[in-house]
């Protein structure tokens, strides 16, 4: 599996409504069922285009991407007041153990999805917490997202999920993506 980064130098490429083809805002935030009250993270947020959409069914959402600049696009562009900024890699997160509600990751599973990044997110996430899951599946057609060398089908993202002690409650594999929703233990 070949890894690579979203390039930030094409950051505003990330804000295009056509992405909600792959993936609505209800779908996403059925893959993980939050509460008003609870602290999520999006893994993989970019420029925040879906962190903006999940900000107001929660109280924190925090905006976790390895790359600052993608961070400053999204400051730059505004964020909600609830929206709290993390650089950090998925395998090394600065939450104490079961510190999140709920989590969630869109298009972007394949650019941290390791062994060590899915234990991470099970030890971050508390008993019972959701993680929902959207990317680009290696079983797609390849008109759109990375090159199909770079994904994962979603037998793939299940079998490294339950690996780490999450459960598959839902997967379904899509003509160019999949969308799982994983529960923590």
């Amino acid at each position: 599996m070949g890894f690579h980064t979203f390039d930030a130098g094409h950051a505003e490429r990330l804000e295009d409504e056509g992405r909600y083809r792959y993936v609505s805002v209800d779908e996403l935030l059925a893959l993980f069922d939050p509460s008003e009250d609870d602290v999520v993270a999006d893994f993989g947020s970019g420029t925040g285009f879906y962190t903006d959409d999940v900000a107001p069914y929660v109280d924190t959402v925090h905006a976790v991407d390895v790359q600052e600049e993608m961070h400053a696009f999204y400051r730059e562009k505004g964020a909600p007041d609830n929206v709290a900024f993390v650089t950090a890699e998925v395998a090394d997160l600065p939450f104490d153990d079961d510190a999140l509600d709920g989590a969630f990751t869109t298009m972007t599973f394949h650019e941290f999805a390791t062994e060590e990044s899915m234990a991470e997110v099970a030890r971050v996430l508390a008993p019972g917490a959701r993680f929902g899951v959207a990317d680009w599946s290696a079983n797609g057609r390849g008109e759109a997202g990375p090159p199909r060398d770079e994904r994962y089908a979603l037998a793939d993202a299940e079998a490294m999920a339950e690996a780490a002690g999450l459960v598959v409650e839902h997967g379904s594999e899509r003509r160019e993506t999949f969308v799982a929703s994983l529960r923590a233990e």
